[in-house]
């Protein structure tokens, strides 16, 4: 792991939701910035003295000299944007396969740089937009997929949150710090940081990239150096429309990430806050609700369900979905094996560097006189 030390928040989670299968151990960290806090943080973790490093170049070049079955098999990068570029770029250059918080990096250009890497070691590369891991996006896309609500003709996302209705950031809150930090978390602030994750969903779900869009950027808060406020519109493949709406300063908003897509023959619709169920809109009969571990779903849903029905599974489980997923698939390059197609299904760098365009495109459009900008 890089990153994820003491005061982290993330860190946690990702040791949290790896953990969970028991797939994954946790055996060497670069933990902090600073390398005292980094063997601090090893011991809080119980891991060797040894392997808490004082920072990842040491930790990559000391585990590649281990014999390859005591060395790490994968990195976990979960440092602040800023941090992204470089450990993912050594570990990859030095054989190591790589899970990476989003965005994917700092700019685009380090982002297609991390493509290239990929495509050329041949390497696996997860990005952990979380969301994609709960078992009923996974139905909505089969759903999609299947044909079952027919052509897809409008897509509708919103994440509004409410944390930063305030100027939390002078406060000493180090999560609101350096999301509002231009050094530290790029060109964008509520649209790199909730809006990726709206982009993400809309593409992963309906099957559909995006190629045009249209920004109203905004930044509410006074003396804040980023967005906190962004209204997109958005033009998909094959003629699909859609709005997304991402924002930070929704008083009173906890995490309330929902889709709806919309085709000829129905609407589905989830909420992040109500994680185990699927509303189906019918045309031509009733509404349905789908939930998690009850009824027939498709099997992309129910490989992912963990628990019997009436039990609720959310963020954790869905993050833990997509270690899961990579656990196996490098298991399976360990064990010269094919992995089941169904586990073979975690966001990678491609879906990185489109986070890494939009953020991109979704500024340039929010200052421009244009402002339709293609994707």
């Amino acid at each position: 792991m890089v990153g994820g030390g003491r005061g982290a928040f993330i860190g946690g989670v990702h040791r949290m939701a790896a953990a969970l299968d028991g797939e994954i151990e946790l055996v060497c960290g670069a933990f902090s910035s600073s390398p005292e806090k980094s063997k601090l943080s090893g011991e809080d973790l119980c891991i060797d003295p040894a392997r808490a490093y004082g920072s990842f170049e040491e930790m990559i070049l000391e585990e590649k000299k281990l014999p390859e079955s005591k060395r790490m098999d994968f990195v976990s990068i979960v440092t602040p944007n800023h941090m992204h570029y470089a450990p993912a770029r050594m570990a990859l250059e030095n054989g190591f396969h790589v899970v990476c918080d989003k965005p994917l990096c700092f700019n685009i250009e380090e982002a297609h740089h991390l493509q290239k890497l990929v495509e050329e070691t041949g390497l696996l590369f997860a990005l952990t937009h979380n969301y994609t891991g709960y078992p009923m996006v996974k139905q909505a896309r089969a759903m999609v997929k299947n044909g079952d609500i027919g052509q897809i003709r409008k897509i509708v996302v919103e994440y509004p949150q409410g944390w930063l209705t305030t100027k939390v950031e002078d406060t000493g809150s180090k999560q609101a710090g350096w999301r509002t930090d231009p050094s530290k978390s790029g060109i964008a602030g509520a649209m790199g940081d909730i809006g990726t994750h709206a982009e993400n969903l809309a593409e992963y779900i309906s099957g559909l990239q995006i190629t045009e869009l249209c920004a109203d950027i905004s930044t509410f808060v006074e003396g804040r150096l980023l967005d906190d406020d962004g209204n997109v519109l958005l033009h998909f493949e094959k003629g699909a429309k859609g709005v997304l709406h991402a924002s930070q300063i929704c008083a009173g908003e906890e995490n309330n990430l929902n889709i709806r897509i919309y085709g000829t023959k129905a609407g589905l619709q989830w909420f992040q806050m109500e994680p185990n169920s699927l509303i189906v809109r019918w045309l031509d009969k009733p509404m349905e609700i789908l939930r998690t571990g009850g009824g027939t779903l498709y099997p992309a849903a129910a490989a992912h369900a963990r628990i019997p029905g009436g039990h609720p599974e959310g963020y954790l489980e869905a993050f833990a979905n997509i270690y899961r997923n990579f656990a196996y698939c490098v298991r399976a390059r360990l064990e010269g094996k094919e992995v089941d197609p169904v586990y073979n299904d975690f966001p990678t760098v491609s879906d990185g560097v489109r986070g890494m365009n939009f953020i991109e495109k979704v500024i340039a459009s929010g200052k421009s006189e244009a402002k339709w900008v293609s994707v």
